[in-house]
């Protein structure tokens, strides 16, 4: 088990997390974005489709797990650092599209244990240019995200629906 001062904000696609990120980040916080969102918007930028990018969504997820792997690797276990997302959502990912936990995930995923994990509660649903999951998708990857956190040993908070990105920011950091 790794000790850190690491926090994961995650949840399902549309549950206020990166707005959330964003306040952290004003505050002064560190955060690491989330790495999927970050490549989708990169391969955007030079002209790919969606279509495109997430054609071979196991090469996809592989490749984000490679990538969240590589910041975690690079960063300071001793720093306070929020992250939107981090290794073990690709579990998550792996089981709801139907995929085996390959030999890497298992690797690198015993070594996840964050200081805590807060799993934002669904907002209702809305589809944005850089998700393909479905209603029906998005409540099971908010079950599946708890499970895999869970059975790797992480403090789970769950974060209520609020009125307000600001007021969920507040109880992060109160239930840090």
């Amino acid at each position: 088990m790794k000790d850190n001062n690491w926090y994961v904000i995650t949840g399902a696609p549309h549950s206020g997390k990166t707005s959330v990120i964003e306040l952290l980040k004003k505050k002064g916080y560190k955060v690491v974005y989330e790495t999927a969102r970050v490549y989708i918007d990169q391969e955007l930028a030079k002209g790919h489709t969606l279509e495109e990018i997430r054609g071979d969504e196991l090469r996809f997820q592989k490749g984000i797990l490679d990538k969240k792997s590589e910041i975690e690797k690079k960063l300071d276990s001793e720093e306070v650092i929020f992250f939107d997302r981090a290794i073990p959502d690709t579990g998550a990912y792996y089981e709801l599209c139907g995929f085996n936990k390959d030999k890497r995930y298992r690797e690198l995923s015993k070594k996840c244990v964050y200081k805590k994990v807060f799993l934002f509660e669904l907002l209702p649903y809305k589809k944005d240019y850089a998700r393909t999951e479905t209603e029906k998708e998005q409540v099971m990857l908010q079950e599946l995200l708890e499970e895999e956190y869970r059975k790797l040993g992480n403090v789970i908070v769950v974060v209520p629906t609020m009125n307000s990105p600001e007021e969920r920011m507040k109880f992060v950091l109160n239930n840090m």
